[in-house]
């Protein structure tokens, strides 16, 4: 899972921007390509020396391009060190051009020996260094690459990925065949996306970031492609409330849905939607789960309804409404929101409210879609493994088709914003995968927008809360962790 901390930059790039980073760098403002690649080496051999300062084994793996160059220097400094360092080279170092030619004939120079890869274990290898395959990668991994990258992931020893773990598509965060697990992985320069949505947070670990000593005048001119969220700096979006504040000041959410059998749904939406803060909520629901609702949690004003004209006097009193949490996909659940649908409320869609609108596309300008991937194919006509194959595509293809705000739930959630802006989250937690969190998001997100966050801004702070009370949540074990269980989190974050 990819870790992070607040002293990451915030800017996300693809591949091709980073090339013009580089580029930048060495053009404009002179600093030797190879400066930057002894920069990049003794920034990685650093953070080995500092994550596993015991280490006397290291073996380095090399390829083709710069990527390799890293590794020769990284290779050099440990020797230096007096490590014992092994370098397999999947080229022959004499065969290697520019800059990383250079790097490979310093290491060289030292007297060490280079092996080629001739198949089997990495032996006893303590730290295992990738700098096989960089950013430039395109295509399925295969042939020898694909064999020493699969025997490093199942060695013994811990990962070091250089810039990016190889195999993995630096743009989507998808494994193209296969793709080393590392521990830790430094990048350089701009951080590529990819390593923090999709599979990028299985296959990262603790991600660092190196800037190379690069000016800031290099970053001018070229516009991120994402960007990542940062808890810290939204958390000006949530000011101290006056203390003249009375209920109407804080907004009206209408969750509906709990249709037979899923009535847990619509409470935790609206629990949910009154922990973050929303003055009142209202929950749609059948008659017969009304009574319990209310029950269970009496600040809830439940009211059944059995058909779509019962629903006018609470859209009328409400500010949000929220359709999908437990909706169903009955006759029942569809003529709600074909009525939800037809009034003017700013919406946050949920869950079978999705799968519902798949059937019937529309779009609008004023609503906030939460599809998790299976919701995201159907919504555009593909498979689940169509959309996790390139998430920033397929949030873009949402935004196109539907309008919004779109919210692409997953590892690594995404939100596209009304202007076109794609932030990243990088919290979050395998104990989410749970009924009922999507429920809870659903209610997060309504009751920051009731509250009068703009769409954009409720849908970005509403995932970086939830995923932050996820991880909160998690400290006693990701297993067996509940939807509930981010209630009280939830409050506690949305008063920073």
């Amino acid at each position: 899972m990819t870790v992070t901390d607040p002293s990451l930059p915030t800017a996300l790039y693809r591949a091709e921007q980073v090339r013009q980073l580089d580029a930048a760098a060495i053009g404009r403002f002179a600093i030797p390509g190879m400066t930057l690649m002894e920069n990049a080496g003794a920034a990685a051999w650093a953070l080995l020396a500092s994550q596993w300062p015991g280490a006397q084994h290291i073996t380095v793996l090399c390829g083709a391009g710069n990527n390799a160059g890293d590794g020769y220097v990284i290779a050099r400094l440990a020797a230096a060190a007096g490590r014992r360092v092994r370098v397999i080279a999947l080229r022959e170092p004499d065969r290697l051009g520019g800059d990383a030619g250079t790097a490979a004939q310093r290491f060289l120079e030292t007297g060490q020996p280079v092996q080629a890869w001739s198949g089997g274990s990495l032996g006893e290898a303590e730290v295992i260094v990738d700098a096989l395959l960089g950013t430039g990668l395109d295509r399925e991994v295969t042939g020898a690459y694909r064999e020493v990258i699969d025997a490093a992931n199942v060695s013994d020893a811990a990962l070091l990925a250089v810039d990016i773990p190889s195999g993995l598509h630096a743009d989507t965060g998808a494994v193209m065949g296969t793709a080393a697990k590392a521990d830790h992985t430094i990048s350089f320069i701009g951080l590529k996306q990819g390593l923090f949505t999709g599979q990028g947070r299985e296959f990262c670990g603790t991600v660092h970031f190196g800037d190379l000593g690069v000016p800031p005048g290099v970053y001018e001119g070229i516009t991120p492609a994402s960007t990542r969220i940062d808890l810290g700096a939204l958390s000006a979006w949530l000011s101290p409330r006056r203390r003249t504040a009375h209920k109407g000041a804080f907004g009206h959410v209408l969750v509906i849905g709990g249709d037979y059998g899923f009535a847990g749904a619509a409470r935790m939406a609206g629990e949910a939607a009154a922990r973050t803060g929303a003055g009142l909520v209202s929950v749609a629901t059948r008659p017969e789960h009304a009574f319990t609702l209310t029950m269970a949690r009496p600040e809830l004003m439940a009211r059944g309804v059995d058909k779509a004209a019962d629903l006018n006097p609470l859209l009328a009193r409400a500010n949000v409404a929220a359709p999908g949490p437990g909706l169903g996909q009955s006759d029942w659940s569809q003529r709600l929101l074909a009525r939800c649908l037809e009034s003017e409320l700013p919406l946050v869609v949920d869950a079978d409210a999705l799968n519902l609108l798949a059937r019937e596309p529309a779009a609008r300008g004023n609503w906030v879609l939460t599809p998790h991937p299976g919701e995201a194919g159907r919504l555009l006509g593909c498979s689940a493994a169509d959309v996790e194959a390139d998430r920033f595509a397929a949030i873009r293809a949402l935004g196109e088709k539907y309008g919004g705000v779109i919210v692409l739930k997953g590892s690594g959630s995404l939100v596209l914003d009304e202007e076109g802006g794609c932030a990243v989250c990088d919290g979050g937690n395998p104990g989410m995968a749970s009924g009922g969190m999507g429920d809870v998001l659903t209610g997060v997100i309504a009751g920051l927008l009731a509250q009068g966050l703009p769409a954009g801004r409720a849908a970005v702070l509403g995932v970086c809360l939830h995923a932050a009370a996820a991880d909160r949540a998690a400290g006693e074990g990701e297993r067996g962790l509940l939807a509930t269980d981010l209630l009280p989190w939830i409050r506690r974050l949305a008063n920073p």
